[in-house]
């Protein structure tokens, strides 16, 4: 039997890339759903895109939810994508009710802090981060050795 530590470190990298990989797609789908109805929401809110914020959350969540599905750009696009979702707490939830539960702001808060935990961590194994700084890695190395 593997030990714990072995397992773990051959299978972190791979997990952070799932959770990346599914938050994205999960995301992707509350921006499809403001512009285009789909997937049909079981509780649907009418949007006017035309107005400011949900237009850019849209953006963002259409934007960020492909970036993040690719592992591209996973820390910037994480980064803001929290801030987007701590703003839609404070704007939108927290001035029902004080418990997220309560104001119906669970999963921003959710989004908001597993956002944050992927700025930190990046796009793991799976990304397309990883192959750019492979391939950037492997370019300076060729570089070096032919003013050698």
């Amino acid at each position: 039997m593997a030990d714990w530590t072995s397992l773990k470190l051959a299978w972190e990298p791979r997990i952070l890339s799932i959770l990346r990989i599914m938050t994205g797609l999960l995301f992707l789908q509350h921006g499809l759903n403001k512009f285009f109805n789909f997937p049909p929401a079981a509780t649907q809110r009418p949007y006017d895109l035309f107005t400011l914020a949900p237009g850019l959350a849209g953006i963002l969540e259409v934007g960020g939810g492909i970036l993040l599905v690719f592992g591209l750009f996973t820390r910037p696009a994480a980064f803001i994508l929290s801030g987007e979702m701590a703003f839609a707490y404070f704007m939108a939830h927290a001035p029902r009710a004080f418990y997220p539960y309560s104001n119906g702001g669970t999963l921003a808060v959710l989004y908001c802090f597993v956002f944050l935990y992927l700025w930190l961590a990046g796009g793991g194994e799976w990304s397309l981060d990883r192959l750019l700084r492979r391939g950037a890695a492997s370019t300076s190395g060729t570089a070096a050795r032919r003013a050698a």
